[in-house]
């Protein structure tokens, strides 16, 4: 049985590692590299930026009840609370997805304090990276009642979720 369970996990493990580098290796193409022509500008995606920040907030608001509740032993409440996390989290990133692709390029910083926002910036795109698979992992220890190792992971990853998440609102209001 417990062999069982291994090879379950392994096989998941693997999907949630592919999975994650390949949305980070789209990502990171959508920012950096080329643009099929005649893309920008199709559609006006000015607002998304707006929604990414909101949806970044909304994000942490619930990754804070969800330790609140979890914290109060409230298991079931907490995992709705962590799931509609999840969830806000997946509506941001293919909020995210759709702006670069009508929009080339990252923003330009043109604000006064550059010493500030791109340690900001740097610490916020590598932690994202990172919080995919952790996220992933976490929720997948939670959802099969792997209680000691979902409380491990979930020591490392709600700190950095929820920082990924409020830098986000950061880096929005320190762009536009």
């Amino acid at each position: 049985m417990q062999r069982i369970k291994a090879q379950k996990d392994k096989f998941w493990f693997r999907i949630i590692y592919i999975v994650s580098v390949v949305i980070s290796a789209a990502i990171a193409f959508l920012i950096l590299g080329p643009r099929p022509q005649g893309l920008e500008g199709k559609i006006d995606v000015s607002q998304l930026p707006f929604v990414n920040a909101t949806l970044n907030g909304i994000t942490a608001a619930f990754l804070i009840v969800a330790y609140l509740l979890i914290r109060q032993k409230k298991v079931a409440q907490h995992k709705i609370v962590m799931l509609t996390a999840f969830g806000t989290s997946s509506m941001f990133l293919v909020s995210y997805i759709i702006y670069h692709w009508f929009k080339s390029g990252p923003e330009p910083y043109v604000g006064n304090w550059p010493q500030v926002y791109y340690p900001i910036l740097i610490t916020h795109i590598v932690l994202a990276a990172i919080i995919i698979p952790l996220a992933l992992i976490t929720l997948y220890r939670g959802w099969n009642y792997q209680v000691v190792k979902h409380r491990r992971i979930a020591k490392i990853t709600f700190p950095l979720w929820l920082y990924v998440s409020l830098t986000g609102v950061v880096i929005y209001l320190m762009l536009y």
